[in-house]
């Protein structure tokens, strides 16, 4: 990794320069790291009496984390040192640089077109570039208007932006005469993705973070590109430290969390005091289902940033989760005065109204959210669960669809359709979105047992493939301990006794490590108590019986039969101090 002084000094440089052309959601990802570097080490620190620099836990924890990496895990693995990028320069011309304040100042007051018109004519890079972005926000502030106004379900419309043929035909012929820097790139790259030209976009993208790494919205836009590992590790990206946000950033939206939580990690050496770092790890967290490591990092997030608006969303869906509710109030009412027209703020209302049964107010703010960013998916996915408690089943469809749209690799989505089309009883439909679902978070049991559910209906009547996904449910954890008795179940339909016998010892295991009690537990324990008298294992079966006697059914006065019936095959229970009586 490079060292916190050649950090710092390229971070100071792209902000300024990411604040110039007005890209500030980049320039304040920028920033944020840039307060994330500690200015002095632990020993050269001047000594305080009475006072620690870090009284929080969780920072001492991320601290110490970072501390335990090895110099040599933040290099690359083949030990190639980092490259450092030379800062663009700044090629406005004295006389313009009036013209250029002007459109600057009208793009920052949200004039876009008057902002484009200032700077006719001018030829240079950061002129240009300014000028075409202005007229790509103009067109795209039109698109949105055109979406509010001529909007169909939910919101669809087929409003384009009307600038991107203008914007293209002058940037690719920058590009093809090498006199576009990496800012106009960056643009270039969005106008092609939203034409369609996906693979286009992607070379010249990863040519715009090869000239200038310190754009992370060219990063972003990268990211959304690479729908695979394979297109991840096709990219030519030189290998600056920045690259290691982008590979982190990739492995969490390809699931590979265990990969993302390391290169997090190893990113802790240098920003020790990044809270983005630290929003990222717990989202790995709460994607892994690890819900109290999660939610113990968000709760000092806010102790240190308590305005703070990014991720809170995610932090809102675990105490939703965790049916936290007087947590998720708190949480609410304090986004509510920060900041209640933020996309993030209505997201966790929504959640607190739906905690509350008031699915009517939840979808109400995840349509306001969606009014303030049309390509917030969560948003999409979460009302589309809300006109499923509201049992309005086209409404729901079509918000899965949208955010299936925008990201493909939604699983929610595609398991939001799945049980929508399976409650509809078009179960090939169910099955094709559940195993759409599958292929993206294969380590989820849920998604295996709704799949299994699928195979095992009616119209399909698969047993044995049914059972291959119970097998898999099975393998990941099932915490609701569904596909252990339905494997019972299922062996036990099929004539297969041992092997049905042996999944409900799992299950009745499973149901006593959590003291659970239920018609799945007096169903295992009877047929273990029959199981273990035919094949002879007469103590067992004795076992099994006299604790079904604790039920209050009709299965205790089979439980009394089957003791009865050993006590009359086996001489070893002639002293039995059981009251068999009715």
């Amino acid at each position: 990794m490079a060292s916190k002084e050649s950090c710092r000094n390229e971070l100071r440089h792209a902000v300024r320069q990411l604040s110039e052309r007005g890209l500030y959601s980049a320039s304040k990802w920028a920033a944020e790291l840039l307060v994330g570097i500690e200015p002095e080490t632990p020993s050269s620190r001047p000594r305080t009496s009475g006072v620690t620099p870090l009284s929080s836990t969780m920072r001492h924890r991320f601290r110490v984390i970072a501390a335990a990496e090895s110099p040599a895990t933040s290099t690359p693995p083949a030990g190639v040192s980092y490259v450092s990028t030379p800062i663009p320069a700044d090629d406005v011309d004295h006389d313009d640089y009036d013209s250029y304040l002007l459109a600057k100042s009208c793009f920052d007051c949200r004039e876009y077109r008057r902002a484009s018109h200032a700077l006719r004519g001018q030829t240079g890079k950061k002129a240009v570039f300014l000028r075409c972005y202005a007229l790509y926000m103009a067109g795209e502030k039109r698109k949105e208007e055109e979406t509010i106004e001529l909007e169909g379900p939910l919101g669809k419309s087929n409003s384009v932006n009307a600038e991107l043929v203008t914007i293209e035909r002058e940037l690719s012929s920058l590009h093809r005469n090498g006199s576009i820097d990496s800012f106009g790139l960056y643009l270039y790259g969005i106008v092609l993705r939203d034409k369609g030209c996906s693979s286009q976009a992607l070379s010249v993208l990863v040519e715009s973070v090869n000239s200038y790494p310190w754009n992370w919205s060219a990063w972003t836009e990268l990211l959304f590109l690479c729908t695979t590992l394979d297109m991840l590790e096709s990219l030519n990206l030189k290998n600056h430290w920045m690259k290691d946000f982008f590979l982190a950033s990739s492995f969490l939206e390809l699931k590979m969390f265990e990969e993302s939580l390391e290169t997090y990690k190893r990113l802790l050496t240098i920003f020790r005091l990044s809270d983005y770092i630290q929003a990222q790890v717990a989202t790995v967290h709460y994607n892994l289902r690890e819900l109290d490591e999660a939610e113990v990092i968000f709760e000092e997030l806010l102790r240190t940033d308590p305005y703070r608006m990014e991720s809170m969303d995610t932090y809102s869906n675990i105490l939703y989760a965790k049916e936290s509710f007087s947590t998720l109030s708190f949480l609410a009412h304090r986004v509510f005065l920060t900041d209640k027209y933020r996309p993030e703020s209505c997201c966790i209302i929504a959640n607190y109204y739906s905690l509350k049964g008031q699915h009517e107010k939840s979808v109400l703010y995840f349509r306001r959210a969606l009014k303030l960013n049309r390509k917030y998916v969560s948003a999409w996915t979460l009302m589309g669960h809300e006109y499923v408690e509201m049992k309005n089943t086209p409404a729901a469809i079509d918000a899965y669809r949208r955010a299936i749209e925008m990201n493909p690799r939604d699983y929610r989505a595609w398991y939001g359709l799945g049980q929508m089309y399976e409650m509809m009883g078009m179960m090939f439909y169910a099955l094709y979105y559940f195993s759409k679902s599958a292929a993206l978070q294969p380590n989820d049991a849920r998604l295996w047992n709704a799949m299994a559910h699928c195979y095992e209906s009616a119209p399909l009547g698969r047993i044995e493939e049914a059972i291959r996904c119970y097998k898999r449910s099975a393998d990941c954890n099932d915490a609701e301990g569904i596909a252990l008795h339905e494997l019972a179940r299922l062996y036990g339909e099929l004539g297969q006794v041992d092997q049905a016998a042996v999944y409900y010892k799992k299950d009745l295991d499973h149901m006593d490590a959590e003291e659970r009690q239920g018609p799945n537990y007096v169903e295992a324990l009877f047929f273990l108590a029959k199981y273990c008298k035919s094949v002879g294992r007469y103590e067992e079966a004795e076992h099994y019986a006299t604790r079904l006697l604790d039920s209050t059914g009709p299965e205790k006065e089979t439980a009394k039969s089957i003791l009865r019936g050993l006590r009359a095959s086996h001489s070893d229970f002639a002293s039995m101090d059981i009251d068999l009586a009715p």
